[in-house]
């Protein structure tokens, strides 16, 4: 049985970190900045200009020293730990260093304990002159090369054990701060703390018998929160060090995960309105009705095609879990825009979304001509796909709002791009799905992982889980999933071999990307094989706790470890929104099973819990209310309870092989399910204790055909190795 709920603390989190490990580090404050380092010494190839404090783009300064009695502390002797809110260093002899970030301000805290003597901090960086002290403050001033017109203003100063970094765009703003900072900085770090704890505790608690695992979940959803902020509207930052920027590809790819299912509906609200303002809504314009793909504080750039799909995707299912209608009137004229632009500029006569060579999220291009890596112009499988459910998304607002013409219109647009799809993609000979069909209408079935995306366009699972099997064991290794085949001349197997090739090159072309497991792991879960893809989700969870930034999940990976290594080397950037939101997706919609459908009051219930899980407790926000669920194993059978709270639904019960079935339940209801030899039996209770309805839900003799069937094509299935071929560098 799950234990009572105890509120859980970011003490708890505490992760020690050795000298040799030595990971990375970083903090946001919501707003424009973050801090980033390592926690003994900043020695990443990449990484370490990073360091220090960044705002908006800009590097404001590289790094701070502590100095005492004229000794600077070494943090390569310091024994660390890291929190979700601050940066703990212990030196040799008891002097205590911790580094911390407020919410909504540009300023730095650092307190040292146990010091005695004279204590000083001075920054360093190429771009910081120092001014002197005025007024007990140490003043700075900041210019950087990529914003050459901005200069920030930074004081230092010191208020017993307590020293902080205050920066503004004057000596004014400034010295405000730092007074602010001196009477409030208690206040703002318990209220900083308050609201992460409340981010994993409440309507969001989640319990399980497994502590890695629901460490590295709690820290994930933690660092995920890190990245929502509010520099240019309220976005979703796409990663670290590099992408403190929005990107609507990786914004929509990482909502669902970062906000929804965490119960952040008002978050989810924002970032969708604050999107809709950077439309294009110009009828002349050849990008009309997209979003941009890139939104920097002083530009916009709408050079993609997948990031207006999921867009309206994420407007779908934001709706679906909150069950807010009142948006969909707000943003409909967003809605039709997105697809009237594409069909008056990006549809063929087959009604596929059409895109150029770098407008999917393999975008990468040689710097000299600006030539395509990995091209695949100019209808790539993943793109339908998303064309395809945003159609549908839109079908499904035109009804809400009495559009009725423009419903059934995106319908049949729909039907018509699945009706082609397998016909022009699919080969039944090898069982694959081509990457994309060329300019020529001819299908390029280059080996991609993009084809798990487009997976439910080509017809049944007896068609479908060939083709998964094959990209399971071409490319999904147990650390992630490939962006091409191994046995393609073309891969890559080391991401970063710059004496041999420039990065970009192999960035989609073998490159491991963690955020490519969400669906990979969803797609084995739909097909009931949740025991062969655990493994890969704990991995992810071991990588957050054990390796690279501290709670967090990379960009990308080598494809394959280096000689004399277990595994590969992490790349790209250290924190990555939509590697840490898909982790958090794929747990709470396809591993608890919880997908509500609000607008209609519904919820799906599914859990597909592994065999090496026992027991579950969480909440998350579903409407106005929440569900709670309980999940164990106590009495030598699968046992679940789920109770709503504020909120009335219909319950969409879905254990795997039985026949499903649906409750009316109100607020306060229980809903208590048990897996035994002879049926599934379910309890519909009131929070009075009354029973409503008592059910024996049998085998369902289809669906166990359907699985055995399955269960054929996958068996013996094993992740992908790296082959004993030695892929070329050059």
């Amino acid at each position: 049985m799950a234990p009572a709920r105890p509120k859980v603390t970011l003490k708890e989190l505490a992760v020690p970190v050795s000298p040799g490990d030595n990971r990375a580090v970083s903090f946001t404050n919501k707003q424009s900045a973050y801090y980033y380092t390592q926690t003994h010494r900043n020695s990443h190839p990449e990484h370490a200009w990073f360091r220090g404090l960044n705002i908006a783009g800009r590097h404001v300064f590289n790094d701070y020293h502590l100095i005492v009695d004229g000794t600077a502390l070494d943090p390569a002797t310091a024994q660390v730990v890291v929190f979700p809110d601050a940066l703990v260093r212990t030196y040799p002899h008891g002097v205590t260093e911790t580094l911390r970030l407020f919410d909504n301000r540009d300023l730095v805290e650092v307190t040292l304990t146990g010091a005695s003597g004279n204590v000083d901090l001075r920054l360093s960086g190429d771009q910081v002159n120092r001014e002197g002290i005025e007024n007990g403050l140490d003043w700075y001033v900041s210019t950087n090369q990529t914003v050459p017109q901005q200069i920030d203003h930074i004081a230092v100063g010191r208020r017993e054990d307590q020293f902080l970094i205050a920066v503004g765009p004057s000596r004014e703003a400034v010295t405000k701060l730092f007074e602010q900072g001196t009477k409030h900085a208690k206040l703002w770090e318990d209220q900083r703390r308050a609201r992460l704890e409340h981010l994993i505790n409440g309507d969001h608690y989640l319990w399980t018998d497994d502590p890695k695992l629901i460490k590295a979940l709690r820290w994930i959803t933690l660092t995920t929160d890190a990245l929502i902020a509010n520099q240019r509207e309220v976005g979703i930052y796409a990663g670290f060090p590099w992408f403190n920027e929005y990107w609507s590809r990786d914004t929509f790819i990482s909502f669902t995960g970062a906000t929804l299912v965490t119960g952040q509906f008002e978050t989810a609200r924002t970032i969708l309105t604050s999107f809709a303002q950077f439309q294009d809504m110009d009828r002349n314009s050849p990008f009309y009705g997209r979003v941009p793909n890139i939104v920097k504080p002083d530009s916009l750039d709408y050079h993609t095609t997948d990031g207006t799909p999921r867009f309206i995707i994420a407007l779908r299912d934001y709706v679906h879990y909150s069950g807010d209608r009142s948006i969909i009137t707000e943003l409909y004229p967003n809605v039709l825009a997105s697809i009237e632009g594409s069909f008056a500029h990006w549809t063929d006569s087959s009604g596929y979304l059409l895109h150029k060579d770098d407008e999917t999220w393999m975008d990468a291009r040689r710097s000299s001509d600006l030539t395509s890596y990995s091209p695949r112009s100019t209808r790539a499988n993943d793109i339908q796909a998303l064309w395809y459910e945003q159609l549908h998304a839109g079908a499904e607002f035109a009804t809400t709002m009495g559009d009725t013409a423009s419903a059934v219109r995106w319908t049949e647009a729909a039907t018509q791009v699945r009706e082609h799809f397998t016909h022009d993609f699919f080969n039944p000979t090898t069982d694959l799905i081509a990457d994309h069909l060329t300019a020529e209408d001819k299908p390029d079935f280059t080996l991609r992982p993009n084809m798990l995306f487009a997976l439910n366009l080509v017809g049944d699972e007896q068609v479908s889980a060939p083709a998964l099997r094959k990209s399971w064991e071409s490319m999904v290794f147990p650390w992630g999933v490939a962006t091409l085949d191994p046995n393609d001349p073309f891969f890559h197997l080391y991401h970063l071999a710059l004496e041999h090739y420039p990065k970009d090159e192999a960035y989609h072309n073998g490159t491991v990307w963690p955020w490519l497991n969400g669906i990979a792991i969803q797609r084995m879960i739909e097909d009931g094989q949740i025991d062969l893809a655990w493994p890969l989700f704990q991995n992810m969870n071991e990588l957050a706790l054990q390796r690279g930034v501290v709670g967090g999940l990379p960009e990308t990976m080598d494809a394959y470890p280096h000689p004399g290594e277990t595994w590969p080397r992490l790349t790209g950037t250290f924190l990555q929104a939509w590697s840490n939101s898909e982790q958090l997706r794929i747990w709470y919609q396809y591993v608890l099973g919880v997908r509500p459908e609000m607008v209609k009051d519904e919820i799906l219930l599914a859990p597909r819990l592994p065999s090496k899980l026992g027991g579950a407790d969480f909440s998350v926000r579903v409407g106005a209310g929440s569900l709670h669920g309980t999940f164990d194993r106590d009495a030598g059978y699968r046992r679940y309870v789920y109770r709503l709270e504020n909120q009335a639904a219909k319950l969409t019960l879905d254990i795997s092989l039985n026949t499903t079935r649906t409750f009316a339940a109100s607020p306060g209801d229980s809903l208590i399910v048990e897996v035994r030899t002879d049926g599934v039996h379910a309890r519909l209770v009131s929070f009075a204790g009354l029973a409503k309805e008592n059910v024996l839900l049998s085998l369902s003799q289809v669906r166990r055909r359907q699985q055995a069937a399955l269960d054929a094509v996958f068996r013996g299935t094993r992740f992908a190795k790296p082959t004993p071929l030695e892929p070329t560098l050059s």
